[in-house]
């Protein structure tokens, strides 16, 4: 259940940041909000994974994982 709160304060700035991302790249608001939802849907898949079905390891594993692409994301940018 932690780790599932975790993923998600830590995947909702990567929603952000995956969409201003394409808007920089693309200049065009469908992109943007197809960017953003898609990112969104894996975030929303892999915590419901947490939830049921994956083991503790993987779980921090994914925190950690998307933990550090937006440090990485947000330093880099």
């Amino acid at each position: 259940m932690i780790a599932t709160a975790l993923l998600a304060a830590a995947g909702l700035p990567l929603v952000l940041v995956v969409m201003a991302k394409v808007r920089d790249r693309t200049q065009s608001s469908g992109q943007v909000a197809l960017g953003g939802v898609i990112t969104f849907t894996l975030l929303v898949v892999v915590g419901v994974l947490t939830l049921t079905v994956l083991p503790g390891l993987v779980s921090w594993a994914l925190v950690a994982a998307v933990a550090a692409a937006v440090s990485v994301m947000l330093l880099a940018g």
